[in-house]
């Protein structure tokens, strides 16, 4: 599910990404932004953080470099 989802976000980029003007207001693009967290994090939460982040950026929001967060390591007692 992953894998298609990416894809689909690469055929955006590729056709209708040209056609638009560049508004993201943050580095990096929320496609991208959405493609990593899709690659860390997996379909569910990776798709969350991508809808979040698409909804961010609007007028209201100051933009800026916002990067994917790292995921948390779990830690191995014993």
């Amino acid at each position: 599910m992953v894998k298609l989802c990416i894809l689909f976000i690469k055929f955006y980029q590729k056709t209708l990404g040209l056609l638009l003007p560049d508004t993201c207001r943050f580095t990096p693009t929320c496609s991208n932004y959405t493609i990593e967290a899709l690659t860390r994090f997996g379909f569910f939460k990776g798709s969350l953080m991508g809808v979040y982040r698409i909804l961010r950026c609007n007028p209201f929001c100051k933009g800026g470099y916002d990067p994917v967060i790292l995921p948390e390591k779990e830690e191995k007692y014993g």
